[in-house]
């Protein structure tokens, strides 16, 4: 007989196969396989030179292209985000007297990244507030202890995608500005969030003394992420990207798919998001579904459902198996005893079906979940 973690990863491994064979989904862009990702980064190639350890060829074009994106003097390819945002962090750090940053405590740097401005580089974190919603000018007020930074996540994603309104943002960076603190973006999702702003990316940008992006998300990419600011904090960073062992002998395909990405998936996050809006407002009329934010202001959001989740997890692996119709791949439970929930992130899968079908099979899907046997 199998033991738990076993039929766990058996149950993950059928999950996984079902999503793939799905003919429809309403989530992200579609996926690819090894073959034809490796195809993709082969087409998209622009230049014969080759980096090495990140200096030259694609990756060279690609930080020259993001600094001007986000209008920054420089920019550093890194392999992942966390490093990006803890070398960010901790440049900062050594330019000033204290050793404390403020980050929301719903911030993806302090959920998912075990502590490591703290483990690893000893900064005190304070949050600017534990509210689920998004920071604001009079948080940072609060914080009487000198800061060396101030770090703001765009949009923040384990709050439900919350934005703040462009008034707000301002406030905060010039909040941070009076106190002599420099202001770091998570942008992870800037260019998910641009549509709602509608101001060009380095407006945004302009905002934030520095900003990190990443680029396998929204815009498909393997993995990777630029970190955007003044050179002397990019010079910086370049050196704890080597102490954390990034400076990798290249990043070809991660620069090739993220400037396939820049080209392909940047210009649509308009209809995305806007596909976001009308989506949410279309689920939102069905019994026992909420969504948040209300409309939503990236193209992503969270979905609430009066059911239980192993009902809906059982029930989407049927529709997966036997419709070829993906919802989610995902439900967990929410904060309300009985109810789930999941997240919504429109992208061009979600753009090649009408939003009557998509809610169409969301419904059947509750349908499913309620006719199960059990209590």
């Amino acid at each position: 007989m199998a033991v738990p973690s076993e039929e766990k990863a058996a149950l993950a491994a059928r999950r996984r196969a079902a999503l793939d064979a799905c003919g429809r989904t309403l989530v992200g862009h579609r996926g690819v396989g090894p073959e034809q990702a490796l195809e993709r980064a082969a087409q998209a190639v622009t230049t014969d030179a080759l980096d090495r350890y990140g200096e030259g060829g694609e990756v060279a074009a690609l930080e020259a292209e993001v600094a001007a994106l986000l209008g920054k003097p420089a920019a550093v390819l890194m392999p992942s985000g966390i490093m990006a945002q803890q070398a960010a962090l901790r440049a900062w750090c050594d330019r000033s007297a204290s050793r404390a940053v403020a980050v929301h405590a719903l911030s993806h740097l302090v959920l998912h990244e075990l502590g490591t401005l703290t483990e690893l580089h000893g900064l005190r974190v304070q949050h600017l507030t534990t509210d689920p919603r998004p920071s604001t000018a009079a948080d940072l007020e609060e914080l009487a202890e000198p800061l060396a930074a101030v770090a703001v996540e765009l949009p923040l994603r384990d709050a439900g995608y919350l934005l703040p309104d462009w008034d707000e943002l301002v406030a905060l960076s010039e909040a941070a500005r009076a106190r002599g603190v420099p202001l770091h973006l998570d942008g992870a999702r800037i260019w998910e969030s641009q549509p709602f702003y509608d101001r060009p990316l380095a407006e945004i940008a302009a905002l934030a003394d520095s900003v990190y992006v990443s680029f396998y998300k929204g815009l498909g990419g393997l993995a990777g992420a630029v970190l955007a600011g003044p050179e002397d904090l990019v010079a910086q960073a370049r050196r704890w990207q080597w102490r954390h062992g990034g400076r990798l002998f290249s990043l070809l395909p991660y620069a090739v798919l993220a400037r396939h990405g820049l080209r392909t998936y940047l210009p649509r996050m308009a209809a995305y998001r806007d596909r976001a809006v009308e989506l949410a407002a279309a689920l939102a009329r069905l019994d026992g579904v909420r969504v948040l934010p209300d409309p939503p202001r990236t193209n992503g959001f969270r979905v609430f459902v009066d059911l239980p989740h192993e009902r809906l997890e059982t029930a989407g692996l049927e529709q997966m198996e036997q419709d070829g119709v993906a919802v989610s791949a995902w439900w967990r439970p929410a904060e309300v005893p009985g109810w789930s929930m999941t997240e919504v992130v429109a992208g061009e899968a979600t753009l090649e079906w009408d939003v009557e079908e998509q809610v169409a099979a969301v419904a059947a899907l509750l349908d499913r979940a309620r006719g199960l046997p059990g209590d």
